[in-house]
């Protein structure tokens, strides 16, 4: 055990689920726009992936940015690997190399 339990709880999230996105609300209800926009790209590429809301834990608000050391919501992490924000995977997927990474990963995406 670590002497930090919410790194402890966001390790545990991200060794068990290929991808997590950690965000403001729900994959199926985003609370913020930034949310939404990696919600789309995960959902257009057709993976399934782990939504933590970040808006009902202030530990994991908070720990998430300390964890990744990245101060902004959403964060995506596949395979355990920290990818980056909104900005981040939205210039990925763009220019194909969400995709491209996804694969690498062992996660096939949709056409």
């Amino acid at each position: 055990m670590s002497e930090n339990p919410v790194f402890d709880r966001i390790r545990d999230e991200v060794s068990s689920n290929d991808i997590v996105l950690f965000m403001k609300g729900t994959p199926v209800f985003p609370q913020c726009g930034f949310s939404n926009a990696v919600v789309q790209v995960l959902t257009y590429l057709n993976v399934p992936f782990k939504g933590v809301n970040v808006l009902e834990d202030g530990e994991i608000r908070e720990g998430i940015k300390q964890f990744s050391d990245w101060p902004t919501i959403p964060q995506l992490y596949v395979k355990g690997e920290f990818v980056g924000g909104c900005d981040i995977i939205r210039e990925m997927f763009e220019q194909g190399e969400l995709r491209e990474f996804l694969a690498q990963k062992g996660i096939e995406a949709a056409a």
